[in-house]
């Protein structure tokens, strides 16, 4: 029997698993894996737009990667599909975000055969934020931090190291040079939020994906929704929010890629507030999208830096 069906078998009940929890009607980017060419390369899956951007910057040209999900999804909600099962069954390795941000796929990649890795499993709970609305978990949403971020870089590093050690000069000079990017950005992102007064840096979204990026860069975060976008929104917290703009006296509010804009335009309406543009929350852009920011400066919106500089630019410019 072929390595590959003897890894189908072991993994054959994962996905009828996978299938049956969550149907076969997801929005996943994987494509058909039957029709990718024979490769000696490691086959590596990865769910979000953040984790596949961090594992194609590590990894380089040296591995074939199957993203999972794409621009404008929503990982809270994201329900796998009989192509993701097929592409799992064919991975040497997963990686994915953790701190339960992919429900219930998790428990899926823990019964796998495969190497699954969550990137942030080794941030302390120091680091991490417990907000009093996600009893039990604490906050998924560490990649709008760049200090913290980059710290799951190692976890990536480590991984594919360990399943391929001739590649890990290859592997651990990437690594090192995404970690001095991210914390550039992280000193751009400081210096251009700078510009604002401390009175206008109240930044209103869809849900809770932004309370890292508060903390990291000094800005009073407020969301209609909480953390996870399963739950929506109710009558009282859209009157809540109304309450706070007005009181407030909030320059702009800011719809999400990956969440419905309509009870945040809702909101707009209600309180005569604009709103100040479209932030990359938990999905990231389309990769290859070029966009011009401050100062004629040009980043790729499917890039984490890229997401990061729209998102600050977007922000800064609206309140102003």
């Amino acid at each position: 029997m072929s390595l590959f069906r003897k890894k189908l078998a072991v993994l054959f009940p994962i996905i009828v698993l996978c299938v049956w929890m969550f149907g076969g009607c997801g929005s996943g980017v994987g494509g058909d894996v039957e029709e990718m060419p024979l490769s000696n390369k490691l086959v590596v899956v990865t769910t979000t737009t953040q984790v596949t951007d961090m594992v194609k910057s590590v990894a380089g040209n040296r591995l074939r990667l199957i993203p999972l999900m794409g621009p404008g999804v929503d990982p809270h909600l994201y329900k796998p599909s009989a192509k993701d099962a097929a592409a799992l069954s064919k991975a040497n390795l997963i990686f994915y975000s953790g701190l339960m941000l992919e429900g219930r796929m998790e428990d899926v990649f823990a019964k796998a055969d495969t190497k699954a890795y969550a990137v942030t499993k080794n941030l302390s709970e120091e680091t991490l934020l417990h907000p009093d609305d996600f009893v039990g978990h604490p906050d998924p949403h560490v990649w709008f931090d760049p200090e913290i971020w980059v710290k799951c870089i190692d976890v990536v590093r480590d991984g594919l190291i360990e399943a391929d050690p001739a590649g890990k000069e290859i592997y651990v000079t990437n690594a090192e040079t995404l970690k001095t990017e991210y914390l550039a950005v992280a000193d751009w992102a400081k210096a251009r939020i700078a510009e604002l007064s401390k009175e206008s840096r109240k930044m209103v979204t869809s849900h809770d994906a932004f309370n890292y990026f508060g903390r990291a860069f000094g800005i009073e975060v407020m969301a209609v929704q909480g953390i996870s976008t399963a739950t929506e929104a109710g009558l009282a917290d859209r009157v809540a929010m109304v309450d706070y703009v007005k009181r407030h006296g909030v320059k702009a509010i800011f719809v999400e890629s990956s969440v419905n804009p309509a009870t945040i335009e809702e909101i707009a309406r209600e309180t005569g507030m604009r709103v100040g543009g479209e932030l990359f929350s938990d999905a990231m852009g389309e990769s290859g999208k070029m966009e011009r920011g401050f100062a004629g400066e040009e980043y790729d919106v499917g890039t984490w830096a890229g997401m990061m500089k729209h998102n600050v630019n977007v922000l800064v410019e609206a309140l102003k």
